[in-house]
């Protein structure tokens, strides 16, 4: 990961939108597919935090297009919309997460890519949305680094899968902290105990989100 990702936290925490808590390891370089087809492969390990070491290997394919829009395949070009481009897919249930060695194929396209704009676009999150993805983040770092972990409340990982400015994140990170549930220092942000203390609920609303998940693909299966 970059530097920026990882400053003051030794694994970051990605939140899906559905509230689930994922550690997400690229194996770079990114490389041409060697099965004679026009795309690239980047391999990645999605792990599912707090589900007794689920995880899923996947294989993102970046097409051409996306390929054209890139300003490279170095890690500071591809990172953001590649953990995005997972976090999504998890948000539509397209990952199953097991104890399996099989890799999943997983299209890094230009559906996500906004040729209007010029920009990703992996649809934009309400202001409640994002309130509830920053408490979750705090509440998941806390519980896989222990007390005291920071997270980067602008990042602009987040920004980009939220599609909200960065510094209407910050806004919202201030109000959290109005309301008790954060404290925020300078550009990172802590748990504080009030937050700490709803970990049922927001333990209750990841369990909901793999329930729903795992019952799509059991449904799937037959």
């Amino acid at each position: 990961m970059t530097e920026a990702h990882t400053k003051g936290a030794t694994k970051q925490v990605y939140v899906t939108l559905a509230g689930l808590p994922l550690t997400i390891d690229l194996g770079w370089p990114v490389h041409r597919s060697q099965t004679g087809a026009d795309f690239y492969i980047l391999h990645g390990t999605v792990r599912l935090q707090d589900s007794g070491g689920l995880y899923a290997l996947v294989a993102l394919q970046l097409t051409v297009t996306v390929r054209e829009v890139l300003p490279s395949l170095e890690p500071r070009d591809v990172e953001s919309p590649a953990i995005n481009t997972i976090r999504k897919a998890v948000d539509t249930r397209e990952i199953e997460f097991l104890k399996s060695p099989k890799r999943v194929p997983l299209q890094f396209n230009s559906r996500t890519w906004d040729f209007k704009r010029n920009k990703w676009a992996f649809g934009q999150a309400s202001d409640s949305q994002v309130a509830e993805l920053l408490e979750r983040k705090a509440y998941w770092q806390t519980k896989l680094e222990g007390a005291g972990a920071r997270v980067w409340v602008a990042d602009p990982t987040d920004a980009q899968y939220l599609d909200t400015p960065a510094g209407r994140i910050a806004e919202i990170a201030q109000s959290l902290a109005q309301r008790g549930l954060l404290r925020v220092e300078d550009d990172y942000a802590l748990a504080t105990d009030k937050l700490l203390a709803q970990s049922e609920r927001i333990e209750a609303e990841r369990k909901r989100a793999q329930e729903e998940l795992e019952q799509k693909h059991a449904f799937e299966k037959g």
